[in-house]
């Protein structure tokens, strides 16, 4: 699996410990694509951040994103309103594992500055070890294959009705951000 880190202004300064806590709990290969540091340029803002994590999915550039923001709410509503991209906002362990479970979905939103505090780092870790801990989708309560079945059976259908697929959109978007993606320009040169 292959897990992209996406991180914005406001929470590059939290980069590192995302990219810590997800190698401690997943042995999945990290791909650290947003902001990472005081000074990185050009400043990444949610709205960039969620159409880069579609584009990341669309592409097979990475199985997973997670990003955030400073509340999580607006990479998460920016994430959202892309075909493909299934995101849940998290901000605990409790959540992560029932957003797997229940919705699975390929993109999480981590609030990264407003209740983040003291032992955030073990948060991370710990929300990252039960998010990846069981496959997704088994649905909660877990029920008998039947009922499983049945849920998973339920939710496809609900997917092909508001999903659609991003080679419909891409041509609605920016071209030259779309054409640097797609051609793997580094994403630090995509808003520039």
């Amino acid at each position: 699996m292959k897990i992209a880190v996406i991180s914005e202004v406001s929470a590059r300064d939290k980069n590192g410990m995302i990219v810590k806590a997800l190698q401690e709990a997943t042995d999945a290969e990290i791909l650290n694509l947003g902001m990472s540091e005081s000074g990185d340029e050009p400043e990444l803002t949610y709205v960039h951040t969620g159409l880069m994590a579609a584009l990341v999915l669309d592409q097979n550039i990475a199985d997973f994103v997670v990003g955030g923001c400073g509340t999580g709410q607006g990479f998460c509503i920016s994430a959202m309103q892309y075909p493909g991209v299934t995101c849940g906002l998290i901000q605990n362990p409790l959540d992560a594992w029932l957003f797997s479970q229940i919705n699975a979905g390929n993109c999480v939103s981590l609030a990264l500055n407003y209740g983040f505090g003291w032992a955030g780092d073990l948060n991370l870790r710990d929300l990252f070890a039960k998010l990846f801990a069981d496959p997704a989708g088994q649905g909660y309560p877990l029920h008998r294959s039947e009922s499983q079945a049945a849920s998973r059976a339920a939710l496809a259908g609900i997917e092909a009705v508001v999903k659609r697929n991003m080679r419909d959109v891409l041509p609605q978007l920016d071209q030259d951000i779309v054409g640097r993606v797609l051609n793997h320009a580094p994403f630090s040169a995509l808003f520039a």
